[in-house]
């Protein structure tokens, strides 16, 4: 049975192309782990695994082990080129064992998480030095992850005779798109005080896992890079929204003079994800016409208005209504009225030839007309981020 008609198209042979791209434009500083977190961005998880593996990705990050355990059933261990599955997000209570048997690494940075692995390591019968982790040190964001000073207990427990093996140290930079670089840089400055806090304490890390799109595209490899050599590890940075098209918007004093990497980005970087619908009816109203919940738009004058498959449950933020515009045969349609749970209504007045079954295009181009995720965000106060990981469960992924 064919489905509703409200889809996301996922262009797999795009998202391959740009992990290719930021590879090389993080070469020869550090390798790339492909954030596939938050069902890849809204991307699709079953879809953007994959693809970005056949690119070259040997890591990936997700954010839960249960992500992780779907990304390793897209990706299995005896399928020959089985990445690494980094779960960001850490574990959960009781989640040790599953995290073991899919063969994931989880980021840690407390004790307890420390526990749940070591129990469910002895109840498997495994051998020590073997269960991967990487340890997240908090660099300023406050969010997760040990402070430089406070990870002495933490390594303690990372000795040889542990099951644990401490593969990475990780953190995350939250201001790398500001123009100065100053936050930046006394990030790295504590990550660094933490690394030599670690090393004194006789542990080694073989990676140095460091940055995100934003940190990439600015240029922050080769820093990144060089702090890693300086221990005696590997970097590898973590890009997310870039491999899936879409550029970070930096600080404005960025403005004619851009990174390097940002200005290639612009130019090589392709989204990957088109969101579409159909016309499912058109009707002619005439002046003095409610549209929608609690008449939001009256028509002024005779008009033809289309009813689009795809509402708030899909992902199309309710705000949009009576402000944001979407594209049918090549040109813009203005939504009308409030946004409803399934449905949109869209003016169709000026566009020739509207009819039942016409795609119309929420996010990509009809024509000579585009639609970008920075729009939708512009529109409702938010990020691309947000507009890709809002569109719903429901709306099927299709790899083209």
């Amino acid at each position: 049975m064919p489905n509703r008609p409200c889809w996301v198209e996922i262009s797999t042979r795009t998202l391959e192309h740009n992990f290719s791209f930021l590879k090389q434009l993080a070469e020869p500083h550090a390798e790339l782990m492909a954030v596939v977190k938050a069902n890849a961005y809204g991307h699709g998880l079953e879809i953007c695994a994959p693809a970005a593996v056949r690119a070259g990705a040997g890591w990936l990050g997700v954010n839960s082990v249960e992500e992780g355990a779907a990304a390793r059933a897209a990706c299995p261990e005896d399928a020959g080129r089985a990445p690494h599955i980094v779960v960001i997000g850490g574990l959960f209570a009781g989640q040790g064992e599953a995290s073991i048997r899919h063969g994931l690494t989880p980021v840690v940075w407390e004790q307890w998480q420390l526990d749940e692995l070591e129990s469910a390591a002895r109840a498997s019968g495994i051998h020590a030095g073997s269960v991967p982790v990487h340890l997240e040190i908090d660099t300023g964001m406050s969010r997760q992850g040990v402070k430089p000073e406070e990870v002495g207990p933490i390594v303690a427990r990372l000795t040889p005779g542990s099951p644990f093996r401490l593969e990475a140290i990780m953190s995350h930079l939250f201001a790398a798109d500001e123009a100065d670089g100053r936050v930046t840089a006394e990030q790295l400055a504590r990550l660094d005080d933490a690394l030599n806090r670690i090393e004194m304490a006789g542990q080694f890390a073989e990676w140095l896992s460091v940055g995100s799109s934003a940190a990439l595209l600015a240029g922050e490899s080769r820093t990144i890079g060089e702090l890693a050599a300086q221990h005696g590890m590997r970097a590898l940075l973590r890009p997310g929204l870039a491999l899936y098209g879409v550029t970070p918007r930096f600080d404005p004093d960025f403005a004619g003079n851009e990174p390097e990497g940002l200005k290639a980005a612009c130019e090589a970087l392709r989204p990957v994800l088109e969101w579409k619908s159909q016309v499912v009816s058109v009707r002619q109203v005439e002046a003095g016409a409610v549209v929608g919940y609690n008449g939001t738009f009256v028509a002024t004058e005779p008009m033809r208005l289309a009813l689009v498959a795809a509402g708030y449950a899909d992902g199309l933020v309710r705000s949009l209504g009576n402000r944001f515009s979407l594209l049918v045969r090549g040109a813009r349609a203005p939504i009308v009225g409030r946004v409803s749970m399934d449905q949109t209504v869209i003016d169709v007045t000026e566009i020739e030839g509207v009819q039942a079954g016409d795609e119309v295009t929420m996010i990509g181009a009809q024509g000579t007309e585009q639609i970008t995720a920075y729009d939708h965000a512009d529109a409702t106060g938010t990020i691309p981020w947000e507009v890709f990981t809002r569109i719903g469960q429901r709306v099927e992924r299709r790899a083209v």
